[in-house]
């Protein structure tokens, strides 16, 4: 008789494996709304809703257009840009410190709808530890928006100077809920066309500044 060859075999596979990738993309599929949704949503910024009628910008020298004429400092092209009065509260050579002292009297004695605030360049320079930094600004932040006005905080950091300023702030912002404008002097301060010195912008420069802050801030307004 001859000896009767049984056919090989298949190797059953699990059910479970086959269940997997039906299963994470079933995953995926609900997933990937919420991210959408909460990773891309803007936070609510404070006061949006305030009742001030004009702009106060709020800073060093870059504010207070040390080295060209009043018309071409980014706060008066701003102010062109928006179409609201800008008052201009910022002085040479301020620190966090310094603004932080000078708060009463540059911002707090008005009311109005938003004050940009621009500070940490000095504080850079003179090696400041960045957390006295921080939470300067976030003092002013908190003491500006408890009077009822909207507050932008302005990225002074450029590519690899001052980067880690940049998250920082940008943290603080969406903490305290403030807006904040980034890159400000990003392709400005290493270009010798758009500075007057080795760091303060000419009039080419503060206009692209005024540019960038207004570009952050024109949702806000309307």
């Amino acid at each position: 008789m001859t000896g009767q060859v049984n056919p090989p075999q298949r190797k059953l596979t699990s059910p479970k494996r086959y269940c997997k990738l039906p299963g994470l993309f079933f995953l995926c599929v609900i997933l990937l709304p919420v991210i959408l949704i909460f990773g891309c949503a803007r936070y609510e910024v404070k006061n949006i809703d305030s009742a001030g009628r004009d702009i106060i910008c709020f800073g060093n020298s870059i504010t207070a257009g040390l080295g060209v004429s009043r018309e071409d400092s980014y706060p008066l092209v701003l102010s062109e840009l928006t179409g609201y009065p800008i008052i201009n509260s910022g002085r040479s050579g301020d620190t966090s410190s310094d603004g932080l002292k000078h708060l009463e009297k540059g911002v707090l004695s008005y009311q109005p709808r938003l004050v940009i605030i621009e500070f940490g360049g000095n504080d850079f320079l003179r090696r400041v530890p960045l957390d006295h930094t921080i939470n300067n600004i976030r003092a002013m932040v908190e003491q500006i928006q408890a009077r009822g006005s909207m507050v932008a905080i302005a990225d002074v950091s450029s590519g690899v100077i001052m980067s880690n300023y940049r998250k920082r702030y940008k943290n603080l912002a969406r903490q305290t809920q403030a807006i904040f404008i980034p890159n400000l002097l990003e392709g400005i301060i290493n270009n010798p066309s758009l500075k007057q010195d080795t760091i303060h912008p000419n009039a080419g420069g503060h206009r692209i500044i005024a540019e960038r802050i207004y570009k952050a801030i024109k949702p806000y307004l309307k």
